[in-house]
């Protein structure tokens, strides 16, 4: 990694970890900002990667003096992809039958977890979006000494009366033969951003279908979204578990959501004993460019009131 004067790191070079936690697994991270600041690790969401997170984003929080590290989880992009798992039957799943399940949010919260042993991060800022901020949970439930503080954005509790996916959405989302060719990825991504997107910001299409074509090439996975998919169905509702968080927590939702109903951050919010919640108008399941610098900024105040600056 190459540092500039005072700490700030002038590329970014993508590494792997290997033989990550209990599973074994590689694990691609990127590593920005001065090694000796607050950690904010960020965890993505079903489908996503690593680059999912926005660079403007991530070096907003860099100048504010945090250290930031992003990675793909299993199953997307440069990590160990679960290619000898059973065939995922989410209606299965959904009905109760779980025969399909090869892992749960806790496997892909000990992945995290491993990834920071990896690194010798002792404690982090954990910030996840969608389904990373149910792993969020997770490890914040699980590993409760691993966590300085918790920042669930877009996400839900597990309940299924809350967070729910808009049905208009859901028919406009999943209408259609699916996406195979990198072109069709591409198209349909944009498509998709265009219907759970934040309508109160603007979005760049060509940024989007930029993302969506490294994505792509990094390590499209169709199955391997589904495999996440169920993974998050199997492992239930953390409503009564969050209950007994101790852990400081912000919570962000957009009340223009229609992938997470923002019912699903309420719900996290009024679980977490203390919790801030902060509802941003025109947001969807989204991180536009409109967006990015004041989420970055709430979220920067947040880690430094915990760390007590």
């Amino acid at each position: 990694m190459t540092k500039q004067a005072g700490g700030f790191e002038a590329s970014i070079v993508e590494e792997k970890a290997e033989n990550v936690g209990p599973a074994g697994i590689e694990i691609a991270y990127e590593r920005l900002g001065n090694c000796d600041a607050p950690v904010v690790l960020l965890i993505m969401g079903g489908g996503a990667q690593l680059i999912h997170w926005p660079e403007a984003f991530c070096h907003e929080l860099v100048k504010s003096g945090l250290q930031v590290i992003r990675f793909d989880n299993r199953d997307a992009g440069h990590s160990t992809h679960m290619v000898d798992a059973p065939p995922p039957d989410l209606p299965a799943v959904l009905a109760g039958d779980m025969s399909s399940v090869s892992y749960t949010l806790g496997d892909m919260a000990a992945d995290t977890v491993g990834l920071m042993d990896a690194l010798g991060i002792e404690k982090a800022h954990v910030v996840g979006a969608s389904m990373g901020g149910q792993i969020g949970q997770t490890i914040a439930i699980e590993y409760p000494d691993r966590v300085r503080s918790l920042t669930s954005m877009m996400s839900t509790t597990g309940h299924r009366s809350v967070g729910q996916v808009a049905p208009d959405a859901m028919r406009e989302l999943f209408a259609g033969p699916p996406a195979e060719t990198r072109d069709e990825v591409i198209q349909q991504y944009v498509r998709a951003m265009r219907v759970v997107g934040s309508p109160g910001y603007p979005s760049d299409e060509n940024e989007i279908a930029a993302r969506a074509g490294l994505a792509f090439d990094r390590g499209y996975d169709r199955i391997g979204m589904a495999r996440q998919a169920i993974a998050t169905v199997a492992s239930g509702d953390r409503t009564e578990r969050l209950r007994q968080l101790k852990v400081p927590a912000l919570v962000i939702h957009g009340l223009a959501d229609r992938m997470v109903d923002v019912s699903g951050g309420r719900a996290t919010a009024e679980a977490i004993p203390g919790a801030e919640l902060v509802l941003i108008e025109g947001m969807g399941h989204s991180l536009p460019p409109g967006l990015r610098s004041q989420l970055a900024a709430r979220i920067a105040e947040f880690v430094w009131r915990v760390e007590g600056r």
